[in-house]
This record gives structure tokens, sequence and C-alpha cells, in this order.
């Protein structure tokens, strides 16, 4: 499949230009435009190459951690699947990124904090302490 890597440029430019500042906050699901990337790495659809994303981590009102979300139903220990409402998701361990607030585009839910303790959980196992 042929990637369009010259329209997400175009989109990324419109989103380094914004002004308007997000109000978002951890455990939150949003849609943010993740765009077109390399090899496996997920990717965003639609004209604002975007997918759902969890909040894992709000360093300031610019930058944050997120993982993506997927409706593969994938089975290992990179995937863990959650519910938000009557919607089945699986979020993605294994794609931890940094972003800035301005790829955030809507506000989907709030994940429930049972849910939220079991990722942030996970998370922490792939930096376990290191003495250099």
């Amino acid at each position: 499949m042929e990637k369009d890597f010259d329209a997400w440029n175009k989109q990324k430019r419109n989103l380094h230009a914004l002004e308007k500042e997000k109000l978002f906050h951890e455990r939150e699901i949003w849609w943010c435009s993740l765009g077109v990337n390399i090899g496996f790495e997920q990717d965003g659809t639609n004209d604002l190459f975007e997918r759902p994303v969890l909040i894992v981590k709000k360093f300031n009102r610019d930058v944050l951690w997120i993982l993506p979300l997927t409706r593969s139903d994938k089975r290992n220990r990179y995937y863990i699947p959650i519910t938000v409402g009557d919607t089945n998701s699986v979020v993605i361990l294994s794609q931890l990124r940094l972003i800035s607030s301005k790829r955030l585009q809507r506000y989907m839910h709030k994940l429930p904090k049972g849910q939220f303790s079991t990722i942030v959980q996970r998370v922490q196992e792939f930096f376990p302490k290191m003495n250099i």
C-alpha cells in the first residue's frame, strides 16, 4: 500500500502552526493526528491522519506520552484490551510515544481508573531501574 507522505507533511505544517491550547488530562482517550509513519508504526487515517490514543502521562500543557489504540485484538504482552462504554479496543504498549499536544484533535472518553492503573503498571515494567 502506497503511503501519502506529502499529504501528511501538509497536515503536519498546519498542526505546527496551531496556537489554540488543548486542555487534556491523563486517562483520557483522544483522536490524535499521528500521521503517516514508517514501517510498522501505527498510522493515522482519514484527512487528519488520526487514530485514538490514550494519554498516559502529561508533562506540561504542550508535551505528553500517549499509547495508540487499535481494534485488532492481538494476544501478547504488548497489547492490553480495554472497554470504554460498549466499545472494545486494544492499547498498544510497544508504541509509547512522546507527542506535542498540537496533535490532539477531539476528546472521546475517560478510561476507568482500574483499567488505567493496569496499563500504567505494564508500561512501568518496560523501564526497570538501571545502574549506569
